[in-house]
């Protein structure tokens, strides 16, 4: 199976879903990921991490409107890239928009990355293992 890394904004009662039922979204689950648009938008960026971080940046932009006025959270996850793809309706303003086929589930997740307090910027946001959502669910109640 070959997987691809993707990125999903969560707001708080999606992030609790998520540890109680080991699911998130309902299919289109609209994420974030390196993408042919990405890498044409970011010529400069030639490493893989780079590219990864645009797509974790912009999963973050995007979380604003899902977390309101709470902390940000973007679950980072390893998925079978054949559940990835195009996102119905445009990418919007974002080059590393895709849509899941199917919810994240929890055995996927690899890591969350969450504000370190409410409004953070988009690069201020601090990494939590996947075995510590309990804390994360915490951190964002």
């Amino acid at each position: 199976m070959t997987v691809t890394r993707i990125y999903l904004p969560l707001d708080g009662p999606g992030l609790r879903r998520l540890q109680v039922t080991g699911r998130a979204g309902t299919a289109p689950v609209r994420a974030y990921a390196v993408t042919p648009a990405l890498e044409r938008a970011n010529p400069a960026d030639r490493l893989e991490e780079e590219l990864e971080f645009a797509a974790l940046v912009e999963a973050a932009t995007a979380a604003r409107d899902v977390a309101g006025a709470g902390k940000r959270v973007v679950a980072a996850a390893d998925v079978d890239s054949a559940l990835v793809g195009s996102p119905s309706g445009g990418s919007g303003p974002w080059p590393s928009s895709v849509d899941l086929s199917a919810a994240l589930e929890l055995r996927r997740v690899v890591s969350f990355h969450v504000d370190e307090t409410p409004g953070g910027s988009d690069d201020d946001l601090l990494w939590y293992d996947v075995t510590e959502i309990d804390e994360v669910v915490r951190l964002t109640s």
